[in-house]
């Protein structure tokens, strides 16, 4: 919200409101609609709109920014609202210290624990690790419970296939060309809990994907995805650990008029920047 769009923008001959408008002062300052009786300069008086224009888009945007923080209008504490509604917020908990085949583990039983538990699986699931062979059997054996891994290996040998990864641009053993990198990544946006107990939890993660090659000869340039993951887990053995998980595109919103960056600035990019351990 800018000043322009609550209050009109300041026309050409000086008015406000964007219609060529201007103010008219009445006998005596009576009507002043800004309660002046002096009658000063106009650079004065505007610079009373401007002051008053500001006073509130402040209190207008103070009172956005503490709206839902406790007030009676708020709706999110609601008794009829949906699981897992709320706004994901920090806890204060501080995330895993500890891992497993490379990835986050020792998450709390709670509802916390089940979430961040299920954005790091994302990650780890949505990383290049998977398509390469011994890293992928690493993932899942990690990730998911003994039962459900034994049947998962198979199946996704089978869709990493060498065609698969041929048509990425990578060799048979997930590998990019010499000067290209290969881009999978998973950004966990937020987090809601669908069902929950002491052992089991359904938890959906809404996440931005990235994937593509990056490279001056790259015909499958690093692009966006938007898509819904969700996780039925387990708690096995101290932590959460996979069932199933299925997905979903979307939500997606209207893409940006960012300027695309160069296939240098990305694998720059993917290189400086890391991931993160997600918790609440």
């Amino acid at each position: 919200m800018s000043l322009g769009d609550e209050h009109g923008a300041r026309g050409e001959d000086g008015g406000y409101g964007g219609t060529g408008q201007t103010r008219t002062r009445l006998p005596d300052g009576a009507g002043d609609a800004y309660g002046g009786a002096r009658r000063g300069g106009r650079s004065s008086s505007r610079s009373l709109v401007t002051v008053v224009g500001v006073v509130v888009l402040l209190i207008a945007a103070i009172a956005f920014a503490n709206r839902g923080d406790g007030g009676s209008g708020s709706d999110d504490a609601g008794d009829g609202g949906k699981a897992g509604s709320a706004p994901t917020a920090a806890s204060g908990e501080q995330p895993v210290k500890t891992k497993a085949g490379g990835i986050p583990s020792g998450f709390t039983q709670d509802e916390q624990g089940a979430q961040s538990a299920a954005s790091n699986y994302a990650v780890a699931l949505g990383s290049t690790g998977m398509f390469q062979s011994a890293r992928r059997h690493e993932i899942v054996a990690t990730i998911y419970t003994s039962a459900a891994a034994s049947k998962l290996q198979g199946p996704m040998d089978e869709a990493y296939s060498d065609s698969f990864l041929d048509k990425l641009g990578l060799d048979a053993d997930g590998n990019a060309p010499a000067g290209n990198t290969f881009v999978s990544r998973t950004v966990p946006l937020g987090t809601a809990v669908q069902q929950y107990s002491d052992s089991t939890a359904k938890i959906s993660v809404w996440y931005m994907g990235l994937i593509g090659m990056s490279g001056p000869n790259s015909t499958d340039p690093v692009h966006s995805t938007w898509k819904t993951w969700t996780f039925d887990l387990q708690w096995s053995d101290g932590d959460w650990k996979v069932t199933k998980d299925t997905q979903k595109d979307g939500p997606a919103p209207v893409p940006g008029d960012d300027r695309a960056a160069s296939s240098d600035e990305i694998s720059k990019a993917i290189e400086e920047y890391g991931g993160f351990t997600y918790a609440r």
